[in-house]
């Protein structure tokens, strides 16, 4: 099979782009410069480029290590908690977290006293273990994607990044009382 042809990329000019002076209507945008797209690609890349080495060498999906991570660093949460922080689909979470329990990486106990249905996730000593060894070598890999930028365009993307999840996390606060 011969290999998958890459999309080719173009180098961002540093003069005028798409989006330098951009009317409310988003004219002249292709769906190449819509914001949506060059994040969700990148994202992407990233994944498969930093992510999923890392993730592979501890024999982990990618699902999982963010299970993993997220409750390594809460130590203790329940299960609508680790939804809200993953910021990942609940069935997803379900189910590498039935993976990783059945791996005996993760400890998933009812809510003692709890009139509803809930869990609370931990790490097992095997998963604290993994994720000690993991951590590390992800912290590397993390960085040093993040050392391809200057320290000016680090602090500019770390900021840009943060302003974008605010303003979305605000238009979903305005569109759930608007009951959409």
């Amino acid at each position: 099979m011969p290999p998958k042809k890459k999309a080719s990329l173009r180098p961002p000019s540093t003069g005028d782009h798409p989006w330098t002076d951009i009317d409310e209507q988003g004219t002249g945008l292709s769906v190449d410069d819509f914001i949506t797209t060059l994040v969700v690609r990148t994202g992407n890349s990233l994944r498969r480029v930093v992510t999923l080495p890392y993730s592979d060498q501890f024999g982990l999906t990618m699902a999982e290590w963010r299970m993993l991570s997220v409750v390594a660093e809460a130590q203790c949460l329940p299960f609508s908690e680790l939804v809200t922080r993953s910021e990942t689909d609940k069935s997803l979470v379900s189910r590498a977290m039935r993976l990783l329990e059945t791996r005996g990486l993760v400890i998933l106990e009812p809510v003692a006293g709890s009139p509803r249905r809930g869990l609370t996730c931990r790490l097992s000593a095997d998963g604290q273990a993994l994720y000690d060894r993991a951590m590390p070598v992800a912290q590397r890999a993390q960085a040093a994607m993040i050392r391809v930028l200057d320290n000016e365009e680090r602090e500019v993307l770390y900021r840009t990044l943060h302003k974008l999840r605010r303003a979305c996390h605000d238009e979903e606060d305005t569109l759930a009382d608007d009951g959409q």
